[in-house]
């Protein structure tokens, strides 16, 4: 069974209307952040059974758990269609680091994104791991799965998307290219940055300008420089 585990990713879980199959809390723990679970299950029906250390930590397997675990809480994925609607789409090429992904859906969440894409192959899925990193944003901001990036970069440029790709060989710096929305910001993945394919197929090839010996940025760090710099341009506030 899926598990979904530490207070701010079962507390968003549980804020958003999602209802676990039930939620385990540690025996003897309290304050106000668990007790607010407490109350939200109440709410919302969901079996709650406080359980020894031993249990929690069976339950919360590599997890840190802060003392509670809910149970058949994953988030499903979102559809793709659904999100065209939006004025920013992140596109990911190769995610495969959980913290990665969960850093990149906290900072568009924050940055007023509608929703991130990610590939079916070459990309980590939606775990525990995922939604830790992500403190809570899993459970506001869709997560769509895609079969091809390239042929989905396609359907969204068709759909009146503009496309910049976050690349170190980039032609323009993040920070002095004017931004259209609807925009699909691309990233690459670890190591390999965007696949060559990818790259060719965006509208615009932006970078961001290095002071230091090391040519590029830990993707998820990069990501939020770009979104907030088109957040500053546009004036966004919502994903909508």
């Amino acid at each position: 069974m899926n598990t979904l585990a530490g207070i701010h990713p079962v507390r968003e879980a549980l804020r958003s209307g999602r209802r676990p199959d039930r939620v385990f809390i540690l025996r003897g723990a309290g304050g106000p952040r668990l007790q607010e679970i407490v109350d939200l299950c109440r709410e919302l029906s969901v079996p709650v059974r406080f359980v020894p250390r031993e249990a929690l930590d069976r339950a919360g397997g590599l997890s840190p758990h802060q003392g509670v675990v809910a149970f058949g809480a994953t988030v499903a994925y979102a559809e793709f269609d659904a999100v065209l609607g939006s004025q920013l789409l992140i596109l990911l090429d190769g995610v495969e680091d959980p913290h990665n992904l969960g850093a990149i859906i906290r900072t568009a969440h924050a940055a007023g994104a509608g929703a991130v894409i990610v590939p079916e192959r070459r990309s980590a899925g939606l775990t525990d791991t995922v939604a830790k990193a992500a403190a809570g944003a899993l459970e506001h901001l869709p997560v769509a799965r895609v079969g091809n990036v390239h042929q989905t970069l396609e359907k969204l440029k068709k759909a009146g998307f503009w496309s910049y790709g976050l690349d170190e060989r980039g032609e323009s710096l993040h920070s002095e290219i004017a931004y259209t929305a609807p925009t699909v910001l691309v990233l690459g993945g670890e190591g390999h940055g965007l696949h060559e394919n990818v790259r060719k197929n965006c509208d615009f090839r932006v970078r961001i300008p290095m002071a230091g010996e090391i040519p590029s940025l830990n993707v998820s760090v990069a990501a939020g420089i770009v979104m907030f710099e088109w957040r500053r341009q546009l004036g966004f506030s919502t994903g909508g």
